[in-house]
This record gives structure tokens, sequence and C-alpha cells, in this order.
């Protein structure tokens, strides 16, 4: 899979979450994905994933956008990729960590797997 494919899942991703549409956003994400949101929820399938953002969409989050900035993109094999992306939710100042496997199936690249954290950044020495 090519680095410019999955750019442009994250694309549909942001594009669906700056408009507050959840369905927009769970659209690059498999029918039946297992996602781990930042608060450690296990959600199956790409319904839950939707119902659950089009929750937080209607919190401080509605009108705020995100910004990937890609880590890491390892092709596992031709159907398969490893990805890595930071995402900051501005103008939230909130940093996120997804870790997920993109899977080519049907002729179809989505989201298999998605493992979302806020980083422990260290805010610099202690006394």
């Amino acid at each position: 899979m090519s680095e410019e494919r999955v750019r442009a899942l994250w694309a549909t991703m942001a594009d669906g979450w700056a408009a507050g549409d959840a369905a927009a956003f769970a659209s690059v994400f498999a029918e039946d994905v297992d996602f781990v949101t930042v608060r450690g929820e296990d959600l199956r399938g790409r319904d839950a994933v939707e119902a659950v953002h089009a929750r937080l969409f209607a919190t401080v989050f509605r009108d705020t956008k995100l910004v990937p900035n890609f880590v890491l993109h390892r092709p596992l094999t031709d159907r398969l990729a490893l990805v890595h992306v930071t995402t900051g939710i501005v103008p939230l100042g909130v940093l996120t960590h997804a870790q997920a496997v993109v899977a080519l199936r049907d002729g179809e690249w989505s989201i298999a797997a998605f493992h979302n954290m806020i980083p422990n950044v260290p805010k610099g020495p202690t006394p």
C-alpha cells in the first residue's frame, strides 16, 4: 500500500471530523474494525465507531479539526500496512497517537484495527 493511499484515509477521517459528520469519519474503518479509544473503550465495528463519534461531536470537540502527522508507514504484505500517526486536535491542544492496521479487502483499503491513546509526554526534568 502506498503512503498516498494511507494519507487519503486520514484526510477523509479529518474531513469528517471537521464537519462533525460521524458517518464520514467512520467511513474509513472496516465494517468489522477493532477500535480502542483514547479512554480505553473497545469498540467493535464501524457502526460503534460512528455512534461514539456522533456523541463526541456534540461536546467540546464540535468545530475542532484533526491535524495528522505520519510517524510510520510500514507495509507488512501487499495487502496490509502498519501505520503510526500522531494527531493534534485543534484548537483544543490535545495530542493523540494511533497505531493502525490498514488492510485491502474486497478491493477497498480501510482501517481494520485502530488503537488510539494520549501519550504521556515528558514535561522536562523533575526535581
